[in-house]
Protein backbone atom coordinates (compact mmCIF):
# COMPACT_ATOMS: atom_id res chain seq x y z
CA UNK A 1 0.00 0.00 0.00
CA UNK A 2 1.34 3.52 -1.34
CA UNK A 3 2.08 5.44 1.91
CA UNK A 4 2.32 9.61 1.02
CA UNK A 5 1.88 11.34 3.81
CA UNK A 6 1.54 15.22 4.93
CA UNK A 7 4.52 16.39 6.42
CA UNK A 8 5.11 16.63 10.36
CA UNK A 9 5.38 19.89 11.99
CA UNK A 10 8.90 19.69 13.27
CA UNK A 11 9.53 23.18 13.49
CA UNK A 12 6.94 22.71 17.00
CA UNK A 13 9.15 19.35 18.18
CA UNK A 14 11.30 19.20 20.75
CA UNK A 15 13.95 16.91 20.41
CA UNK A 16 13.97 13.86 18.24
CA UNK A 17 12.44 11.80 20.15
CA UNK A 18 8.99 13.61 19.03
CA UNK A 19 9.48 12.44 15.45
CA UNK A 20 9.71 8.55 16.44
CA UNK A 21 6.56 9.34 18.61
CA UNK A 22 4.92 11.29 15.56
CA UNK A 23 5.53 8.50 13.54
CA UNK A 24 4.23 6.02 15.65
CA UNK A 25 0.76 8.27 16.09
CA UNK A 26 0.34 8.48 12.58
CA UNK A 27 1.91 5.07 10.78
CA UNK A 28 1.61 2.94 14.04
CA UNK A 29 2.12 -0.92 12.61
CA UNK A 30 3.44 0.52 9.11
CA UNK A 31 6.72 -1.29 8.03
CA UNK A 32 9.74 1.39 9.69
CA UNK A 33 12.82 -1.15 9.61
CA UNK A 34 13.75 -4.30 8.52
CA UNK A 35 16.75 -6.20 7.73
CA UNK A 36 18.06 -8.70 4.74
CA UNK A 37 20.57 -11.35 6.03
CA UNK A 38 23.17 -13.29 3.57
CA UNK A 39 20.78 -16.12 3.71
CA UNK A 40 17.89 -14.01 1.82
CA UNK A 41 15.62 -14.69 5.20
CA UNK A 42 13.93 -10.57 6.37
CA UNK A 43 12.33 -9.83 9.41
CA UNK A 44 10.62 -6.17 9.82
CA UNK A 45 9.48 -4.03 12.39
CA UNK A 46 6.37 -1.70 12.99
CA UNK A 47 6.94 1.72 14.08
CA UNK A 48 5.25 0.29 17.22
CA UNK A 49 7.88 -1.98 17.39
CA UNK A 50 10.87 0.21 17.28
CA UNK A 51 9.78 2.82 19.93
CA UNK A 52 8.97 -0.24 22.01
CA UNK A 53 12.36 -1.91 21.79
CA UNK A 54 14.14 1.50 21.71
CA UNK A 55 12.25 2.54 25.26
CA UNK A 56 13.72 -1.26 26.55
CA UNK A 57 17.03 -0.27 25.18
CA UNK A 58 16.43 2.99 27.67
CA UNK A 59 15.65 1.31 30.41
CA UNK A 60 18.74 -1.62 30.29
CA UNK A 61 20.85 1.61 29.75
CA UNK A 62 20.06 2.84 32.82
CA UNK A 63 19.17 -0.32 34.84
CA UNK A 64 21.47 -2.82 33.60
CA UNK A 65 24.95 -0.60 32.38
CA UNK A 66 24.51 2.01 34.97
CA UNK A 67 24.39 5.28 32.50
CA UNK A 68 23.45 7.91 33.86
CA UNK A 69 21.70 11.22 31.78
CA UNK A 70 25.32 12.90 30.21
CA UNK A 71 27.08 9.33 30.30
CA UNK A 72 28.91 8.35 26.95
CA UNK A 73 27.90 5.38 25.40
CA UNK A 74 29.98 4.04 22.20
CA UNK A 75 28.42 2.01 19.63
CA UNK A 76 30.11 -0.27 16.82
CA UNK A 77 27.86 -2.43 15.25
CA UNK A 78 26.84 -2.88 11.69
CA UNK A 79 23.63 -1.43 10.75
CA UNK A 80 20.66 -3.27 11.59
CA UNK A 81 17.20 -2.56 13.46
CA UNK A 82 18.28 -3.02 16.80
CA UNK A 83 21.63 -0.09 16.44
CA UNK A 84 18.37 2.41 15.76
CA UNK A 85 16.93 1.68 18.89
CA UNK A 86 20.11 1.91 20.91
CA UNK A 87 20.36 5.45 19.41
CA UNK A 88 16.68 6.31 20.25
CA UNK A 89 17.03 4.72 23.34
CA UNK A 90 20.27 6.02 24.18
CA UNK A 91 18.39 10.01 23.69
CA UNK A 92 15.61 8.66 25.69
CA UNK A 93 17.89 7.89 28.53
CA UNK A 94 19.68 11.17 28.21
CA UNK A 95 22.48 9.28 27.41
CA UNK A 96 24.71 10.82 24.57
CA UNK A 97 25.94 7.91 21.98
CA UNK A 98 29.32 8.27 20.29
CA UNK A 99 28.96 6.13 17.12
CA UNK A 100 32.55 4.00 15.60
CA UNK A 101 32.97 3.04 12.42
CA UNK A 102 33.25 -0.54 11.19
CA UNK A 103 36.54 0.71 9.11
CA UNK A 104 38.06 2.69 12.25
CA UNK A 105 41.53 1.42 12.96
CA UNK A 106 41.68 0.00 16.73
CA UNK A 107 44.15 2.87 17.65
CA UNK A 108 41.77 5.03 16.06
CA UNK A 109 38.90 3.35 18.45
CA UNK A 110 41.22 3.53 21.55
CA UNK A 111 41.68 7.44 21.24
CA UNK A 112 38.01 8.22 20.63
CA UNK A 113 37.11 5.99 23.87
CA UNK A 114 39.16 7.61 25.65
CA UNK A 115 38.72 11.00 24.26
CA UNK A 116 34.96 10.71 24.52
CA UNK A 117 35.17 9.64 28.36
CA UNK A 118 32.78 6.89 27.11
CA UNK A 119 32.03 4.35 29.86
CA UNK A 120 30.28 1.52 28.26
CA UNK A 121 30.11 -0.09 24.63
CA UNK A 122 27.30 -1.29 22.48
CA UNK A 123 28.39 -3.33 20.33
CA UNK A 124 27.72 -5.61 17.22
CA UNK A 125 27.23 -9.65 16.58
CA UNK A 126 28.15 -11.43 13.69
CA UNK A 127 30.79 -12.13 11.19
CA UNK A 128 31.11 -8.55 10.21
CA UNK A 129 30.97 -7.45 13.59
CA UNK A 130 33.93 -5.89 15.54
CA UNK A 131 36.08 -7.43 18.19
CA UNK A 132 36.24 -4.80 21.42
CA UNK A 133 39.35 -6.69 22.24
CA UNK A 134 41.37 -5.46 19.47
CA UNK A 135 41.17 -2.12 20.40
CA UNK A 136 41.42 -2.60 24.56
CA UNK A 137 37.47 -2.11 25.10
CA UNK A 138 37.41 -4.60 27.45
CA UNK A 139 37.41 -2.46 30.82
CA UNK A 140 34.11 -1.45 29.14
CA UNK A 141 30.70 -2.51 30.14
CA UNK A 142 29.37 -4.10 26.95
CA UNK A 143 26.07 -5.29 25.71
CA UNK A 144 25.21 -6.37 22.02
CA UNK A 145 22.61 -4.05 20.93
CA UNK A 146 20.59 -7.54 20.10
CA UNK A 147 20.69 -7.55 23.80
CA UNK A 148 20.15 -3.88 24.42
CA UNK A 149 16.82 -3.93 22.11
CA UNK A 150 15.36 -7.47 22.78
CA UNK A 151 12.45 -8.06 24.57
CA UNK A 152 12.07 -9.94 28.09
CA UNK A 153 10.88 -12.79 28.48
CA UNK A 154 7.72 -11.63 30.33
CA UNK A 155 5.61 -9.15 28.46
CA UNK A 156 4.27 -7.89 31.78
CA UNK A 157 7.97 -7.21 32.85
CA UNK A 158 8.49 -5.05 29.51
CA UNK A 159 5.42 -3.18 29.87
CA UNK A 160 6.57 -1.78 33.23
CA UNK A 161 9.71 -0.91 31.91
CA UNK A 162 7.89 1.27 29.02
CA UNK A 163 5.64 2.57 31.59
CA UNK A 164 8.56 3.76 33.65
CA UNK A 165 10.55 5.27 30.84
CA UNK A 166 7.57 7.22 29.54
CA UNK A 167 7.58 8.69 32.75
CA UNK A 168 11.54 10.13 32.68
CA UNK A 169 12.28 14.05 31.56
CA UNK A 170 12.25 14.41 27.67
CA UNK A 171 15.21 15.57 25.94
CA UNK A 172 15.19 19.04 24.67
CA UNK A 173 16.42 20.84 21.37
CA UNK A 174 19.44 22.35 23.09
CA UNK A 175 21.03 18.69 24.54
CA UNK A 176 23.59 17.31 23.48
CA UNK A 177 22.43 13.60 22.02
CA UNK A 178 25.38 12.26 20.01
CA UNK A 179 29.54 13.12 19.54
CA UNK A 180 30.80 11.79 16.36
CA UNK A 181 34.71 12.30 15.60
CA UNK A 182 35.74 12.88 12.30
CA UNK A 183 38.96 11.54 12.59
CA UNK A 184 40.98 9.91 14.72
CA UNK A 185 43.51 7.75 12.40
CA UNK A 186 46.23 10.72 13.46
CA UNK A 187 46.48 12.51 16.28
CA UNK A 188 44.04 14.72 18.67
CA UNK A 189 40.63 13.02 16.85
CA UNK A 190 37.62 15.66 17.09
CA UNK A 191 33.80 15.16 18.70
CA UNK A 192 31.46 17.12 17.14
CA UNK A 193 28.49 17.63 19.24
CA UNK A 194 25.34 17.26 17.78
CA UNK A 195 21.77 18.88 19.34
CA UNK A 196 18.20 17.63 19.13
CA UNK A 197 17.26 21.33 17.84
CA UNK A 198 20.68 20.63 14.92
CA UNK A 199 19.21 17.27 13.47
CA UNK A 200 15.47 19.06 13.88
CA UNK A 201 16.76 22.01 11.57
CA UNK A 202 18.02 19.78 9.21
CA UNK A 203 15.24 17.51 9.08
CA UNK A 204 12.93 21.02 8.94
CA UNK A 205 15.39 21.63 5.34
CA UNK A 206 15.15 18.52 4.08
CA UNK A 207 10.98 18.85 4.60
CA UNK A 208 11.47 22.08 2.50
CA UNK A 209 13.31 20.81 -0.71
CA UNK A 210 11.80 17.15 -0.61
CA UNK A 211 8.19 16.93 -1.83
CA UNK A 212 5.63 14.27 0.04
CA UNK A 213 5.76 10.76 -1.80
CA UNK A 214 6.32 7.23 -0.68
CA UNK A 215 9.74 6.60 0.58
CA UNK A 216 10.84 3.09 0.37
CA UNK A 217 14.67 3.28 1.36
CA UNK A 218 17.70 0.75 1.04
CA UNK A 219 20.32 1.40 3.82
CA UNK A 220 23.65 1.08 2.32
CA UNK A 221 26.11 3.46 4.02
CA UNK A 222 26.95 2.72 7.71
CA UNK A 223 24.47 4.31 10.92
CA UNK A 224 27.75 5.81 11.80
CA UNK A 225 27.59 8.83 9.77
CA UNK A 226 25.19 11.80 10.07
CA UNK A 227 24.29 11.75 6.03
CA UNK A 228 23.21 8.12 6.82
CA UNK A 229 21.30 9.04 10.15
CA UNK A 230 20.18 12.36 9.02
CA UNK A 231 18.66 11.39 5.22
CA UNK A 232 18.15 7.44 5.45
CA UNK A 233 17.12 7.57 9.43
CA UNK A 234 15.68 10.51 10.94
CA UNK A 235 14.26 12.14 8.10
CA UNK A 236 12.89 9.10 7.01
CA UNK A 237 10.62 8.00 9.70
CA UNK A 238 9.28 11.39 9.70
CA UNK A 239 7.79 11.03 6.44
CA UNK A 240 6.71 7.20 7.69
CA UNK A 241 9.34 5.49 5.09
CA UNK A 242 10.06 1.79 4.90
CA UNK A 243 13.73 1.10 5.49
CA UNK A 244 15.54 -1.62 5.26
CA UNK A 245 19.04 -2.71 6.05
CA UNK A 246 21.39 -5.71 3.86
CA UNK A 247 23.54 -6.98 6.47
CA UNK A 248 25.48 -8.45 3.11
CA UNK A 249 28.19 -6.74 0.98
CA UNK A 250 27.45 -9.31 -1.93
CA UNK A 251 26.76 -7.47 -4.82
CA UNK A 252 23.49 -10.40 -5.34
CA UNK A 253 21.93 -10.00 -2.21
CA UNK A 254 21.54 -6.50 -2.22
CA UNK A 255 20.44 -6.27 -5.69
CA UNK A 256 17.72 -8.56 -4.43
CA UNK A 257 16.87 -6.37 -1.61
CA UNK A 258 16.45 -3.38 -3.82
CA UNK A 259 14.35 -5.32 -5.79
CA UNK A 260 12.30 -7.13 -3.35
CA UNK A 261 12.10 -4.02 -1.37
CA UNK A 262 10.57 -1.86 -4.47
CA UNK A 263 12.63 0.74 -3.17
CA UNK A 264 11.82 4.60 -4.47
CA UNK A 265 14.51 6.30 -2.38
CA UNK A 266 18.26 5.38 -1.58
CA UNK A 267 20.88 7.70 -0.21
CA UNK A 268 24.03 7.43 -1.58
CA UNK A 269 28.14 8.45 -2.22
CA UNK A 270 29.40 8.79 -5.74
CA UNK A 271 31.01 5.69 -5.58
CA UNK A 272 27.63 3.63 -5.32
CA UNK A 273 25.97 5.32 -8.19
CA UNK A 274 28.94 4.43 -10.11
CA UNK A 275 29.11 0.91 -8.81
CA UNK A 276 25.35 0.30 -10.22
CA UNK A 277 26.01 2.37 -13.48
CA UNK A 278 28.69 0.24 -14.01
CA UNK A 279 26.58 -3.21 -13.40
CA UNK A 280 23.73 -1.44 -15.90
CA UNK A 281 26.78 -0.77 -18.56
CA UNK A 282 28.05 -4.41 -18.32
CA UNK A 283 24.68 -5.97 -19.22
CA UNK A 284 23.93 -3.58 -21.87
CA UNK A 285 27.30 -4.49 -23.58
CA UNK A 286 26.40 -8.31 -22.66
CA UNK A 287 23.29 -8.14 -24.87
CA UNK A 288 25.09 -6.45 -27.59
CA UNK A 289 22.69 -3.47 -26.67
CA UNK A 290 25.41 -0.45 -26.53
CA UNK A 291 24.34 1.49 -29.71
CA UNK A 292 20.85 1.02 -28.89
CA UNK A 293 21.20 1.75 -25.36
CA UNK A 294 22.99 5.13 -26.52
CA UNK A 295 19.87 5.97 -28.50
CA UNK A 296 17.24 5.67 -25.96
CA UNK A 297 19.17 7.76 -23.33
CA UNK A 298 19.25 10.36 -26.08
CA UNK A 299 15.61 9.91 -26.83
CA UNK A 300 14.54 9.88 -23.00
CA UNK A 301 16.22 13.66 -22.11
CA UNK A 302 13.73 15.18 -24.20
CA UNK A 303 10.78 13.17 -22.07
CA UNK A 304 9.05 13.69 -18.78
CA UNK A 305 10.43 11.58 -15.96
CA UNK A 306 7.57 9.08 -15.67
CA UNK A 307 8.00 8.63 -19.82
CA UNK A 308 11.60 7.88 -19.17
CA UNK A 309 11.06 5.80 -16.73
CA UNK A 310 8.53 3.31 -18.67
CA UNK A 311 11.24 3.65 -21.66
CA UNK A 312 13.82 2.44 -19.51
CA UNK A 313 11.22 -0.44 -17.39
CA UNK A 314 13.25 -3.41 -17.97
CA UNK A 315 15.96 -1.86 -16.01
CA UNK A 316 13.62 -0.40 -13.35
CA UNK A 317 12.83 -3.70 -12.88
CA UNK A 318 15.68 -4.68 -11.49
CA UNK A 319 15.33 -2.08 -9.19
CA UNK A 320 11.71 -3.00 -7.87
CA UNK A 321 10.19 -0.68 -10.48
CA UNK A 322 9.57 2.53 -8.46
CA UNK A 323 13.34 3.70 -7.89
CA UNK A 324 13.06 7.69 -8.86
CA UNK A 325 15.23 9.51 -6.15
CA UNK A 326 18.83 9.17 -5.65
CA UNK A 327 20.39 11.33 -2.38
CA UNK A 328 23.93 11.89 -3.20
CA UNK A 329 26.52 13.26 -1.36
CA UNK A 330 30.21 13.35 -0.07
CA UNK A 331 32.25 13.47 -3.05
CA UNK A 332 32.33 14.88 -6.27
CA UNK A 333 30.01 13.52 -8.47
CA UNK A 334 30.79 13.52 -12.37
CA UNK A 335 28.28 15.42 -14.36
CA UNK A 336 27.90 12.38 -16.94
CA UNK A 337 27.02 10.30 -14.25
CA UNK A 338 24.30 12.30 -12.56
CA UNK A 339 22.97 12.54 -16.56
CA UNK A 340 23.32 8.69 -17.39
CA UNK A 341 20.57 7.87 -14.10
CA UNK A 342 18.51 10.91 -14.76
CA UNK A 343 18.62 9.33 -18.89
CA UNK A 344 16.78 6.37 -17.36
CA UNK A 345 14.77 8.80 -15.22
CA UNK A 346 15.99 8.76 -11.73
CA UNK A 347 16.54 12.62 -10.30
CA UNK A 348 19.35 12.74 -8.29
CA UNK A 349 19.51 15.51 -5.57
CA UNK A 350 23.07 16.68 -5.04
CA UNK A 351 23.75 18.17 -1.40
CA UNK A 352 26.78 19.85 0.75
CA UNK A 353 27.26 19.85 4.35
CA UNK A 354 29.43 18.15 7.05
CA UNK A 355 29.00 16.93 10.67
CA UNK A 356 29.70 19.97 11.75
CA UNK A 357 27.65 22.64 9.51
CA UNK A 358 24.71 19.53 8.99
CA UNK A 359 22.38 20.27 5.79
CA UNK A 360 23.92 23.34 4.22
CA UNK A 361 22.74 23.73 0.30
CA UNK A 362 21.10 20.75 -1.73
CA UNK A 363 19.45 20.70 -5.33
CA UNK A 364 15.76 20.02 -5.75
CA UNK A 365 13.90 17.59 -7.65
CA UNK A 366 12.72 20.36 -9.46
CA UNK A 367 15.88 22.27 -9.83
CA UNK A 368 18.97 19.83 -10.09
CA UNK A 369 21.50 20.82 -12.35
CA UNK A 370 24.50 19.13 -13.23
CA UNK A 371 27.68 20.40 -11.41
CA UNK A 372 26.02 22.20 -8.42
CA UNK A 373 25.51 21.12 -4.82
CA UNK A 374 22.25 23.51 -4.55
CA UNK A 375 21.15 26.55 -3.13
CA UNK A 376 21.17 27.11 0.31
CA UNK A 377 18.92 25.57 2.19
CA UNK A 378 16.64 27.49 5.87
CA UNK A 379 17.30 27.92 8.51
CA UNK A 380 20.44 27.56 7.87
CA UNK A 381 22.51 30.39 6.19
CA UNK A 382 25.55 30.23 3.76
CA UNK A 383 28.12 32.80 2.62
CA UNK A 384 31.39 32.18 1.29
CA UNK A 385 34.40 34.68 2.63
CA UNK A 386 36.90 37.20 0.40
CA UNK A 387 39.14 33.81 -0.63
CA UNK A 388 35.89 31.42 -1.27
CA UNK A 389 35.98 29.54 1.73
CA UNK A 390 32.12 28.41 2.63
CA UNK A 391 30.48 29.44 6.18
CA UNK A 392 27.61 28.19 7.05
CA UNK A 393 25.69 29.55 10.57
CA UNK A 394 22.18 28.61 11.77
CA UNK A 395 20.51 26.01 14.14
CA UNK A 396 21.98 22.99 12.38
CA UNK A 397 25.25 23.99 12.96
CA UNK A 398 27.07 21.86 15.78
CA UNK A 399 27.64 24.28 19.13
CA UNK A 400 31.51 22.86 18.69
CA UNK A 401 33.63 20.28 20.12
CA UNK A 402 33.18 17.57 22.78
CA UNK A 403 35.23 19.23 25.56
CA UNK A 404 37.97 21.06 22.92
CA UNK A 405 37.24 24.91 23.69
CA UNK A 406 40.51 25.79 21.94
CA UNK A 407 39.40 23.52 18.50
CA UNK A 408 36.25 25.00 18.48
CA UNK A 409 37.45 28.49 19.31
CA UNK A 410 39.44 28.19 16.13
CA UNK A 411 36.64 26.80 13.76
CA UNK A 412 34.07 29.72 14.65
CA UNK A 413 34.01 33.07 14.02
CA UNK A 414 33.07 36.54 16.94
CA UNK A 415 29.35 36.15 14.57
CA UNK A 416 29.08 32.68 15.22
CA UNK A 417 29.89 31.57 11.34
CA UNK A 418 31.61 27.94 10.85
CA UNK A 419 34.44 27.73 8.83
CA UNK A 420 34.51 24.66 6.94
CA UNK A 421 37.66 24.81 5.16
CA UNK A 422 36.11 24.48 1.60
CA UNK A 423 35.90 26.30 -0.83
CA UNK A 424 33.59 27.13 -3.88
CA UNK A 425 31.63 29.73 -5.80
CA UNK A 426 27.99 31.15 -6.77
CA UNK A 427 26.63 30.80 -9.84
CA UNK A 428 24.33 33.03 -11.70
CA UNK A 429 21.44 30.99 -10.63
CA UNK A 430 22.64 31.01 -6.94
CA UNK A 431 23.62 27.44 -6.82
CA UNK A 432 27.02 26.46 -5.03
CA UNK A 433 29.96 25.13 -6.79
CA UNK A 434 32.47 23.39 -5.49
CA UNK A 435 36.19 23.55 -5.62
CA UNK A 436 38.28 21.85 -2.73
CA UNK A 437 39.69 21.97 0.24
CA UNK A 438 41.52 24.92 1.36
CA UNK A 439 44.45 22.75 3.26
CA UNK A 440 45.16 20.89 0.12
CA UNK A 441 45.30 23.98 -2.15
CA UNK A 442 49.05 24.26 -4.03
CA UNK A 443 50.67 27.91 -4.50
CA UNK A 444 52.46 27.76 -7.52
CA UNK A 445 55.63 30.17 -7.99
CA UNK A 446 53.61 32.05 -9.79
CA UNK A 447 50.92 32.71 -7.36
CA UNK A 448 48.52 31.14 -9.08
CA UNK A 449 45.99 29.31 -6.80
CA UNK A 450 45.75 25.38 -7.76
CA UNK A 451 42.63 22.98 -6.05
CA UNK A 452 44.07 19.32 -6.30
CA UNK A 453 40.12 18.55 -6.79
CA UNK A 454 39.76 20.68 -9.90
CA UNK A 455 42.04 18.53 -11.25
CA UNK A 456 40.92 15.08 -9.75
CA UNK A 457 37.71 16.06 -10.75
CA UNK A 458 38.76 17.30 -14.50
CA UNK A 459 40.56 13.83 -14.47
CA UNK A 460 37.50 11.43 -13.85
CA UNK A 461 35.34 13.04 -16.28
CA UNK A 462 38.01 11.85 -18.44
CA UNK A 463 37.99 8.70 -17.45
CA UNK A 464 40.37 8.21 -14.87
CA UNK A 465 37.97 7.20 -11.52
CA UNK A 466 40.58 7.67 -9.05
CA UNK A 467 43.53 9.71 -8.53
CA UNK A 468 45.31 12.20 -6.24
CA UNK A 469 46.92 15.16 -7.34
CA UNK A 470 50.08 16.70 -5.39
CA UNK A 471 52.71 19.36 -6.13
CA UNK A 472 55.95 17.14 -6.12
CA UNK A 473 58.47 20.26 -6.54
CA UNK A 474 57.82 24.01 -7.06
CA UNK A 475 55.40 24.29 -9.70
CA UNK A 476 54.94 20.63 -10.92
CA UNK A 477 51.62 19.32 -10.68
CA UNK A 478 51.21 15.20 -10.98
CA UNK A 479 48.72 12.85 -10.27
CA UNK A 480 49.04 8.95 -8.72
CA UNK A 481 45.99 7.57 -9.96
CA UNK A 482 44.57 3.77 -9.95
CA UNK A 483 43.86 2.06 -13.39
CA UNK A 484 40.71 2.59 -15.21
CA UNK A 485 39.69 -1.20 -13.80
CA UNK A 486 40.22 -0.38 -10.03
CA UNK A 487 43.57 -1.99 -9.09
CA UNK A 488 47.44 -1.55 -9.20
CA UNK A 489 49.51 -2.50 -12.59
CA UNK A 490 52.81 -3.02 -12.90
CA UNK A 491 54.84 -0.17 -13.82
CA UNK A 492 57.41 -1.92 -16.07
CA UNK A 493 54.71 -4.77 -17.46
CA UNK A 494 55.99 -7.22 -14.91
CA UNK A 495 53.09 -9.83 -13.75
CA UNK A 496 52.97 -9.76 -10.24
CA UNK A 497 51.20 -12.32 -7.66
CA UNK A 498 47.28 -11.60 -8.08
CA UNK A 499 47.85 -9.32 -11.04
CA UNK A 500 48.20 -11.85 -14.11
CA UNK A 501 48.58 -8.79 -16.95
CA UNK A 502 50.80 -9.77 -19.68
CA UNK A 503 53.50 -6.89 -20.64
CA UNK A 504 51.01 -5.91 -23.96
CA UNK A 505 48.28 -5.47 -21.74
CA UNK A 506 50.45 -3.25 -18.99
CA UNK A 507 51.32 -1.23 -22.03
CA UNK A 508 47.80 -0.85 -23.60
CA UNK A 509 46.27 0.03 -19.99
CA UNK A 510 49.11 2.32 -19.60
CA UNK A 511 48.60 3.95 -22.95
CA UNK A 512 44.55 4.46 -22.15
CA UNK A 513 45.49 6.57 -18.30
CA UNK A 514 48.36 8.52 -20.15
CA UNK A 515 45.64 9.47 -22.97
CA UNK A 516 43.17 10.31 -20.15
CA UNK A 517 45.34 12.44 -18.54
CA UNK A 518 46.11 14.49 -21.32
CA UNK A 519 41.83 14.33 -22.41
CA UNK A 520 41.68 16.53 -18.99
CA UNK A 521 44.73 18.82 -19.71
CA UNK A 522 42.89 20.07 -22.55
CA UNK A 523 40.19 20.86 -20.43
CA UNK A 524 42.14 22.68 -17.95
CA UNK A 525 44.35 25.77 -17.47
CA UNK A 526 47.77 26.40 -18.27
CA UNK A 527 48.35 26.45 -14.51
CA UNK A 528 46.31 23.35 -13.67
CA UNK A 529 47.64 20.87 -16.20
CA UNK A 530 49.80 17.47 -15.40
CA UNK A 531 52.84 17.33 -15.85
CA UNK A 532 53.49 13.76 -14.90
CA UNK A 533 51.33 10.64 -13.54
CA UNK A 534 52.31 7.57 -11.53
CA UNK A 535 50.72 4.17 -11.56
CA UNK A 536 49.50 3.41 -7.55
CA UNK A 537 50.44 0.36 -6.61
CA UNK A 538 47.08 -1.57 -4.74
CA UNK A 539 43.75 -1.82 -5.28
CA UNK A 540 43.13 1.07 -3.63
CA UNK A 541 44.54 4.59 -2.12
CA UNK A 542 45.28 4.51 2.03
CA UNK A 543 42.16 6.09 3.35
CA UNK A 544 40.93 7.33 6.58
CA UNK A 545 37.42 5.53 8.04
CA UNK A 546 35.49 8.15 6.36
CA UNK A 547 37.39 7.35 3.28
CA UNK A 548 39.62 10.60 2.50
CA UNK A 549 42.53 9.56 1.07
CA UNK A 550 45.71 10.36 3.12
CA UNK A 551 47.14 12.40 1.38
CA UNK A 552 50.28 12.67 3.76
CA UNK A 553 50.65 9.05 3.22
CA UNK A 554 50.81 9.53 -0.57
CA UNK A 555 53.35 12.16 -0.59
CA UNK A 556 56.05 10.00 1.36
CA UNK A 557 55.40 7.09 -1.42
CA UNK A 558 56.00 9.72 -4.14
CA UNK A 559 59.16 10.79 -2.28
CA UNK A 560 60.57 7.22 -2.58
CA UNK A 561 59.45 6.10 -6.02
CA UNK A 562 60.89 5.90 -9.08
CA UNK A 563 60.79 8.29 -12.44
CA UNK A 564 57.03 9.07 -13.03
CA UNK A 565 55.33 8.66 -16.72
CA UNK A 566 56.00 12.42 -18.31
CA UNK A 567 52.73 13.94 -19.97
CA UNK A 568 52.51 16.24 -22.70
CA UNK A 569 50.70 19.07 -21.41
Amino acid sequence: MSRTPELPDVHAFGSLIDILDDAVARHGDAEALGLRRDDDTAEMWSYHDLRRRAWLAAWRLRHELGLQPGDRLLTWSPSTPELPAVYFGAMRAGVIFVPLDLRMSADAVTRIAERSGATALAVGTGRDAPDPREAGLTHLPARTVADLAAEPGDPATAEAWFTEVEGWPRPARPDVFEVIYTSGTTGTPKGVMLTHGGLLAAIEGAHHIIAPQEHRVVSLLPLSHLLEQMAALYYALSVGASILYVRSRNPRVIFEAIRSHRVTTMVVVPQVLDLFWSAIEREVDQRGRRRLFGLLRRLARRLPYRARRLLFRSFHRQFGGGLNLFICSAAFLPPALQQAWEDLGVVVMQGYGSTEAGLATCTTKADHGLGTVGRPIPPNEVRLAEDGEIHVRGPGVTPGYWQDPETTAAAFDTDGWYHTGDVGRFDQAGHLVLAGRKKNMIVLPNGFNVYPEDIENALRIAGIRESVVLETAPGRIEAIVLTPDGGGIPQSGEVRPGQPLDPATAVALRERIDAAVKAANRTLGINQRVAAWRLWPDADFPRTHTLKVKRDVMRAWVAADAAPVETAR
